[in-house]
């Protein structure tokens, strides 16, 4: 049974950081990309981050371009999420994606999800 655990959640200030975590089990993650989405209240899910199994390409929504971060440790079946200069508009549910082949920003395409862990930033 696959399961991917988000942790990393929390509380901060405009302008701080956090560092989502996201650990896949119950299969082998070879060539599955993983990505990020996110919820925010009201709003629908939608894509932040995403990359594939190996290789640098990496896709960003244009919102966090140059703030976030994605990478992963394939050894350890975990991907992380690093939010820099955090706004009170990333304030989401954040949830961990897998699917076979390529990274996409389409959340249809993601076959696995994790439960989500809530981001909130503070003014």
């Amino acid at each position: 049974q696959v399961q991917l655990v988000e942790s990393g959640g929390g509380l901060v200030q405009v302008g701080g950081s956090l560092r989502l975590s996201c650990a896949a089990s119950g299969r082998t993650f070879w060539n599955y990309a993983m990505a990020w989405f996110r919820q925010a209240p009201g709003k629908e899910r939608e894509f932040v981050a995403g990359m594939p199994w190996s290789g640098t390409n990496t896709l960003y929504a244009d919102s966090v371009k140059g703030r976030f971060t994605i990478s992963r440790e394939n050894a350890k079946n975990r991907v992380y999420l690093q939010m820099n200069s955090l706004k009170p508009e990333d304030t989401a549910v954040y949830y961990c994606a897998s699917r076979f082949g390529v990274a996409t920003t389409t959340e249809t395409n993601y076959n696995y999800w994790g439960q989500g862990t809530q981001v909130t930033v503070s003014s």
